[in-house]
């Protein structure tokens, strides 16, 4: 598997993660994480945040939304 796609799998994941953490439909997680810019966070810290948990990949998902710095 490339990186790419290795990347793509850990956005999908985040955002499933978040979704089902917060109640919320995947379409919905996955336009607030856009918004934050979050889904290109995440593919730019893929080194650190591979090494993680999926817990960590969602914490790393509402720490950004909590810092209200949108795209």
């Amino acid at each position: 598997m490339s990186r790419k796609e290795d990347e793509n799998l850990m956005v999908v994941a985040a955002v499933e993660g978040y979704s089902f953490k917060h109640n919320m439909a995947s379409k919905d997680a996955f336009d607030l994480l856009a918004r934050y810019n979050v889904l290109n966070l995440i593919r730019s810290q893929y080194d650190t945040l591979h090494t993680q948990g999926l817990d960590e990949n969602v914490s790393f998902a509402e720490d950004v939304i909590k810092s209200g710095v949108s795209a």
